[in-house]
């Protein structure tokens, strides 16, 4: 989704001598290391072996990435409970990627369902720590941010994948980083959006439109028909951030 503005508070020097905040590489190394131990237990029970490679490889470049993004953008002393919620949220995403690869056949759709609920049910916990914790930062709210869009990629693969919908659902997937792209070009679609429930809104619908695709229980066409009405709400929403940004630009 579009980026809202946050407002960063009590923004802190970082000490130079120090590559990242206190307690991120410990939290991002439990995170990996928990990452790929499910995607062995997990390639346990399919049968694929290169489950648990898939897995190592992007839990570790990823935690490496967000360490190189903290240590440069995390203007605050310690990582925090906050960003160690939205850590889980990515670990899970991560391991749903892993199974991207998986023969649809040996990934029961359960298992993806349950591990997209989870991190669904967790989504706005660390919203709701930040605030109360006094940890909101800009580096937390898009790192949720980013987490919910992978999460939306992912997803949208796997229901595809699986034989749900069409190859056009990955438009889901997809949207967010197109309007990063086309920002590029166009900057005025780079300028801070206000905040809005709306947008909170469409990208719990979305999410749980993939996961209620995944369901064993849909079948098509009513799984694609589900994946339309989210993909539909998603573009919806899109489309007025992009008639409001357009608007603000020409006055």
């Amino acid at each position: 989704m579009p980026i809202p503005p946050v407002v960063d508070v009590e923004r802190r020097p970082r000490s130079p001598a120090r590559r990242w905040p206190r307690g991120a590489a410990a939290a991002v190394t439990l995170a990996v290391l928990a990452t790929v131990g499910s995607a062995a237990l997990l390639a346990r029970g399919l049968g694929d072996g290169a489950l648990v490679l898939r897995a190592a490889v992007l839990a570790g470049g990823g935690g490496g990435l967000l360490l190189w993004l903290a240590a440069r953008q995390l203007d605050a002393e310690t990582f925090g409970a906050a960003n160690s919620v939205t850590l889980v949220r990515a670990a899970l995403t991560v391991l749903l990627a892993a199974l991207v690869g998986a023969a649809p056949a040996s990934a029961p759709g359960w298992t993806l369902v349950g591990l997209g609920v989870a991190a669904v049910a967790l989504d706005g916990v660390d919203g709701a720590l930040a605030r109360g914790r006094n940890e909101a930062r800009a580096f937390g709210a898009r790192f949720d941010m980013e987490t919910d869009a992978l999460l939306i990629l992912v997803l949208a693969a796997l229901v595809w994948q699986h034989g749900k919908a069409g190859p056009w659902i990955l438009a889901a997937g997809l949207m967010r980083y197109l309007f990063v792209a086309a920002s590029w070009a166009l900057p005025w679609l780079g300028a801070a959006l206000p905040a809005s429930l709306r947008r909170q809104v469409v990208c719990v619908v979305q999410i749980v439109s993939l996961l209620g695709a995944l369901a064993p229980v849909v079948a098509p066409p009513w799984s694609a028909a589900l994946a339309l009405a989210g993909l539909a709400a998603l573009a919806w929403s899109f489309a007025v951030d992009v008639h409001w940004l357009a608007r603000r630009a020409r006055s």
